[in-house]
């Protein structure tokens, strides 16, 4: 089969109602952004990794890329990354990424509040309100949760403007789900788009459905990464994205020469740059 990868020539930025929901919403879902042969692809070379790890039951592994080569695909998927660019602008990298498998719970798990926005310390140590976007992530689905209680990404639609919200006083303490959440239905092959500020978490997977999700958290080159380089064949604009550039002084990564960046040519030759977004100057 042929996996759609490393090239973005017929696919232009997002639109203007994409825009207006992304801002309005926090998040988007792209129906579709994978074909069933690549769901088939990706969900193959998942399950290889679940195989040979150690995990008992549920995977959480860090640094998808690295411990699935395979996953490559996904960091650039025209169907997707266009959104990406679109909010983030070209000197971006993935600083963090996710491969997720959880089976159906076979008893109940100890109550944990789960809710919570990424970025960790960012959200202790950056006093704005509301805080900064900063980076955005997308969320591949490989598994049916096109029903409730399948492991679902839960959302609270538009609380990305939201610094706090509701919560127990530590998070073993039973506490509801707070008031207008929302489990997001997707079948496999959809994708979505989220403002890393906006409150998720995920359902208990009380289905007969493995889910199975791979994660990728954009966000700007001056801010330091989290996953580990991997190695193996990636296109240039892969590269930048997976930190494979071998370029490390800061001036590059505070993005005062575009023209060493993949992504940035790129978007170039296409007259895509954002006139909003210049480049800076050392």
């Amino acid at each position: 089969m042929t996996v759609r990868q490393g090239t973005l020539e017929s696919v232009s930025e997002m639109t203007a109602g994409q825009r207006a929901q992304f801002e309005r919403d926090g998040y988007l879902v792209i129906r579709g952004a994978l074909s069933p042969d690549e769901v088939d692809f990706y969900t193959d070379a998942l399950d290889q990794v679940y195989a040979r790890t150690s995990y008992p039951d549920s995977m959480h592994l860090l640094s998808a890329v690295a411990n699935c080569p395979e996953m490559a695909g996904l960091v650039d998927n025209p169907a997707t990354f266009p959104l990406v660019w679109s909010m983030l602008g070209w000197n971006i990298h993935v600083y963090h990424s996710h491969l997720d498998v959880h089976p159906p719970l076979t008893e109940p798990r100890p109550f944990r509040f789960e809710w919570h926005q990424d970025g960790g310390r960012q959200n202790r140590e950056i006093e704005t309100d509301p805080r900064p976007r900063l980076s955005v992530k997308l969320a591949y689905w490989l598994s049916d949760v096109s029903q409730p209680g399948r492991g679902n990404f839960m959302v609270v639609p538009g609380s990305h403007r939201t610094n706090r919200i509701d919560g127990p006083p530590s998070r073993d303490v039973p506490w509801p789900d707070p008031e207008a959440a929302i489990e997001v239905t997707a079948d496999p092959g959809d994708a979505v788009f989220f403002d890393r500020r906006l409150w998720h978490a995920r359902s208990d997977n009380h289905s007969t459905v493995t889910r199975k999700a791979v994660f990728f958290g954009y966000t700007y080159r001056w801010i330091a990464g989290r996953d580990e380089i991997p190695g193996g064949d990636l296109t240039p604009i892969q590269r930048q994205l997976l930190g494979r550039l071998g370029i490390h002084d800061g001036d590059n990564l505070w993005g005062h020469y575009p023209d060493q960046l993949p992504l940035h040519a790129d978007l170039k030759s296409r007259g895509l740059l954002d006139p909003a977004n210049p480049a800076l100057r050392p």
